[in-house]
């Protein structure tokens, strides 16, 4: 509360200022009612269009995120393929290691 006195000080010398600037700007929009509708319809109108755009643009992001989806997919599918493999390939290398190991141990303790 103790900032609420010198904010207050420093807006009240404008505010005299600030109401004569924008005191035309209220009183030409209650005068001119024909021209603030016609103003009126006009932004409706370009509210229209921008929501066209908008869902022609949201049409099209949607379009590439499923592209994205799909290639991650795909991705997905190659990395659990070459996944497998490796799977496979790391057990032939241990079954190859053990017989190996087996196969040492059987010459060293034959002799």
């Amino acid at each position: 509360m103790a900032w609420f006195v010198p904010a207050l000080k420093a807006v009240l010398p404008h505010v005299g200022t600030l109401i004569t600037v924008a005191a035309p700007v209220f009183t030409r929009k209650s005068a001119d009612a024909a021209g603030e509708a016609q103003l009126l319809r006009q932004q409706i109108a370009e509210l229209q269009a921008a929501a066209s755009q908008n869902a022609d643009h949201i049409k099209a992001l949607a379009g590439q995120l499923e592209e994205t989806v799909s290639a991650l997919h795909q991705a997905a599918a190659i990395a659990e393929a070459r996944l497998r493999r490796a799977y496979l390939l790391c057990a032939a290398a241990v079954v190859l290691s053990a017989v190996t190991l087996g196969v040492a141990l059987y010459v060293i303790l034959a002799r």
